[in-house]
């Protein structure tokens, strides 16, 4: 299949292992999607499921044991084969990523101006003069009032909100063509989260990137995800354009994600959660992970696992043996039923 003149990134067959006493913990498995220019995608799951370590991969920040498999193309360029220089100077300039916890991932010791200005002087020979003066540009891109004065306020004199803000501030000072957010409004109360994905898209749109949203609430996708990669176990098990993924899911995973988050559709109902837990990555069960969970769950479930199809139009694909089923119900949440459902 030819690419897409304006594809950014493309992730294919990427797999993860992390060896350890216990055994070999398989994070990532086969993951593959492609990114274009200007798109919001978002990869959505549980804790656990493999969306920050695939994302670490692609900056090229995992640890030093990680085994990496797979390709990842920047324009064309396979990341995973770059001279180590070469793949530094990708890290912040072209690709950028925003830290789940900006607490830490903000040095405590050392102002927000100086840390603004060392994203600039770090890929660039510019005076110190020209990055700080970048620095405040992109506070005040952020929406940080008083620009000039907080360039000299530290990490801690900042609230979680203008913390976020500054680090999309960092992650688009060098005008990246990617910007990889892992979940970027984590502990934020509602109105900030709001706040934060509505600054982010301006900022996107100010300086022409593309964005990876990395959430486990389906919620923070649904008014700024253009594609919504779903995944569990480590895996994708399903694909497919925002409006497709919310309102005609065909993978149980999806349908239980959707089910346990509150719309103004389920407003004065039940919530119909997930019972069980994702499986170890250690011992992963034969067939498909999601089957000791899964109400649909029958012998091809648990002795075989499913590889991701074609389940409906527009580049929608899901790994289940059961996708039609789950297309053919009128509402696929109810397949979790609460117990009071069950009994009634």
């Amino acid at each position: 299949m030819t690419s897409p003149s304006n594809e950014i990134l493309r992730v294919s067959d990427l797999t993860v292992e992390f060896p350890t006493d216990d055994g070999v913990v398989q994070a990532v498995r086969g993951v593959s999607y492609e990114l274009h220019e200007r798109e919001v995608l978002g990869i959505v799951g549980e804790s656990g499921s493999g969306k920050s370590v695939s994302s670490l991969a692609v900056m090229g920040l995992l640890p030093r044991g990680a085994r990496v498999r797979g390709r990842i193309l920047y324009r064309g360029e396979d990341v995973l084969k770059m001279p180590a220089r070469r793949r530094r100077a990708l890290r912040g300039g072209r690709i950028a990523m925003i830290f789940q916890d900006p607490m830490t991932a903000l040095n405590p010791v050392h102002t927000i101006g100086d840390q603004l200005a060392e994203a600039v002087l770090a890929h660039g020979l510019v005076p110190r003069g020209q990055a700080l003066a970048r620095a405040r540009e992109m506070l005040d891109l952020v929406g940080i009032p008083q620009a000039e004065a907080r360039l000299r306020s530290y990490p801690h004199e900042f609230s979680g909100g203008m913390r976020q803000r500054a680090m999309i501030a960092m992650a688009v000072i060098n005008n990246p063509d990617v910007i990889i957010a892992d979940e970027p409004t984590t502990a934020l109360d509602v109105t900030v989260q709001a706040q934060i994905l509505e600054k982010l898209l301006e900022v996107k749109d100010a300086v022409n990137a593309a964005i990876v949203l990395i959430t486990h609430d389906l919620g923070v996708v649904a008014g700024i995800a253009h594609r919504v990669l779903v995944m569990y176990a480590g895996k994708p098990v399903e694909i497919g354009d925002t409006d497709t993924i919310f309102y005609r899911p065909r993978m149980p995973y999806t349908a239980g994600l959707l089910g346990s988050m509150p719309s103004l559709e389920t407003s004065g109902g039940r919530l119909r959660p997930i019972g069980g837990a994702p499986p170890s990555l250690i011992n992963l069960p034969a067939g498909c992970p999601f089957a000791p969970r899964c109400p649909l769950a029958d012998a091809t479930c648990r002795g075989e696992e499913p590889g991701l199809v074609e389940a409906g139009e527009g580049g929608h694909y899901a790994a289940c043996h059961h996708w039609r089923e789950v297309a053919a119900t009128a509402d696929p949440t109810t397949l979790f039923r609460t117990e009071s459902e069950a009994v009634g």
